[in-house]
């Protein structure tokens, strides 16, 4: 999945949910604005489809991400990695962090 596939499914996800990404004033790199937007919206995933205190599987994981966009391997991953979900070592369930 392209960065800005991503940035189109989630961005189209977020206008369906009546959230809008606020606008980043005064940056002139592209990657910067992007990020920031992208930050946003993956905490809106987080925390429109994870509770702070119930575990998920990664199907259910995948479920719910599925809904926004069919690579939601990548969608889980962009969360991993932002820190706005956690999982253990083995992988076995997901939680929300930050």
């Amino acid at each position: 999945m392209e960065v800005g596939e991503v940035a189109g499914a989630l961005a189209a996800h977020c206008v369906a949910e009546g959230v809008e990404p606020r606008q980043v004033q005064g940056e002139d790199e592209r990657y910067e604005t992007f990020a920031r937007i992208r930050e946003q919206l993956l905490t809106h995933l987080a925390e429109r489809f994870f509770e702070r205190d119930r575990s998920s599987t990664e199907r259910e994981v995948d479920e719910a991400l599925s809904t926004v966009h069919e690579d939601c391997a990548a969608l889980r991953r962009y969360l991993v990695v932002s820190g706005l979900l956690v999982r253990p070592r083995d992988g076995s369930s997901y939680r929300r962090g930050r």
